[in-house]
């Protein structure tokens, strides 16, 4: 990661200031002076892009209350102190504190560059580590989003993080609801742009011309699209509502990029959901450009027990948002929850928990009741996959003991009373299941 570091040049004596400032420049740094301590800290913060050269003997505050100051914004901040003859003590106690190094006057020159060049090495490799540290987690943070066990959820996970780090545009499509943009901002989370912007357009959602300016320009203020994207990603959501113009001009642009392209797109598609593919909608050319990597998102009612999993977590969240308790799935609701074909998908399935929340609060209805208002006969519908009644029982039995573990928040004794399990027996059932009681402390 590139960046231009500042040197900060603090002392109260201009000719002194003047000429470490003077000196610097010469040598190729972007050196910023102050007159007093005070001034420089208006300038200076946490991830400050530079290194600070201060003198200990100011007037106000001082150059060992000013260190003080500096660590305690940013301890990995790179201090040089200057010391005047009879200050090296002082100066060895300023490192003891925090600070990099010192210099005493008069001094070398060519010894300050070295230093500074030294310093400047170290900040831009802390900065750079906290960057990564930053992106890693904000990446960490969207795939926790992507709740489920099942074999499909772990394809998808694993094709994010390879895709995540591949230079190749993606398109990705699915059924309505799947989660598609959560994917899209997923791989840019865990890939080489996430300090760049993620910039998302929905086609759809704008007139022919509107959009044409929201994406190329011109614009009243800000930038265009594909300017503001530039580095990053740019996320051109139901792609296929793209004119035969726009995707003219949208083909020129990834053309001009050349390869590996500058800004990466992630088109998503929602012809699938419609009936239709997105390679009708779109010119072959482009169609191609943009399928150079593909994901399709798996249907909920494909998903197994992760049905059970996400409605547990969605129920979970919402009582907490309304203040109450989250509802008690019973055998056969969970059963009628597995079987419910979920046209929406996790849409729909986070709707349903959000009412089944709501209606336990009035302390009336049913799951059953909530699924057939969407128009399921639950009574009748079965999975495309079918399964065996062992399957459902098993996925009930798990979802039970996670959430009764949850609640307990781990404690061994209180669920083995609640479920009336003896110790071996629920060992061996959180060990088929593969539950473990540390990730509920």
């Amino acid at each position: 990661m590139s960046r231009t570091l500042k040197i900060a040049v603090v002392d109260d004596e201009p000719d002194m200031r003047e000429s470490i400032s003077q000196w610097l420049t010469l040598s190729g740094f972007d050196a910023e002076t102050f007159a007093t301590a005070e001034e420089a800290l208006k300038a200076i913060g946490s991830d400050w892009p530079g290194v600070v050269i201060s003198d200990i003997r100011m007037p106000g505050m001082d150059g060992m209350a000013f260190l003080k100051r500096l660590m305690g914004l940013d301890s990995g901040l790179p201090v040089i102190m200057i010391t005047g003859h009879g200050d090296v003590p002082m100066a060895v106690e300023a490192m003891r504190i925090g600070a990099m190094d010192f210099m005493e006057k008069p001094f070398n020159p060519e010894r300050l560059t070295e230093l500074v060049k030294k310093a400047t090495q170290a900040r831009r490799m802390t900065l750079d580590n906290r960057a990564l540290r930053r992106d890693l987690s904000e990446g960490q943070q969207v795939m926790s989003k992507l709740i489920g066990s099942s074999p499909v959820m772990d394809r998808l996970r694993e094709d994010i993080l390879d895709l995540g780090q591949a230079d190749g545009h993606v398109l990705i499509d699915g059924e309505t609801g799947t989660g598609k943009t959560l994917v899209a901002h997923a791989l840019h989370a865990v890939g080489p742009r996430a300090s760049k912007k993620f910039v998302p357009i929905s086609c759809a959602a704008y007139a022919d011309e509107v959009l044409s300016a929201k994406l190329f320009g011109p614009v009243e203020s800000g930038l265009p699209a594909v300017e503001e994207a530039r580095g990053g990603t740019l996320c051109l959501e139901d792609i296929e509502a793209l004119s035969d113009a726009l995707q003219a001009r949208l083909l020129a642009f990834i053309a001009e990029q050349g390869s590996p392209a500058e800004t990466r797109i992630i088109a998503i598609s929602n012809a699938r959901a419609e009936g239709r593919r997105a390679e009708d909608s779109l010119r072959p050319d482009l169609f191609y450009r943009l399928t150079a990597l593909k994901i399709t998102l798996p249907p909920l009612r494909s998903r197994g027990e992760d049905i059970l999993t996400l409605f547990t977590r969605m129920t979970e969240q919402f009582a907490e948002e309304y203040g109450c308790e989250p509802p008690q799935v019973t055998a056969q609701e969970a059963a009628q929850l597995l079987q419910a074909p979920w046209p929406g998908n996790v849409r729909q399935l986070i709707n349903v928990a959000e009412r089944a929340v709501l209606q336990n609060r009035r302390g009336s209805g049913s799951i059953a009741s909530l699924l057939m208002a969407d128009g399921e006969d639950t009574q009748e519908a079965t999975t495309t996959e079918g399964k065996p009644l062992k399957e459902y029982v098993e996925s009930f039995e798990k979802m039970l003991i996670d959430n009764t573990m949850r609640r307990h928040k781990g404690s061994i004794a209180a669920v083995m009373d609640e479920l009336c399990l003896p110790r071996r027996t629920l060992n061996e059932k959180m060990a088929k299941y593969g539950l473990s009681r540390g990730d509920y402390l």
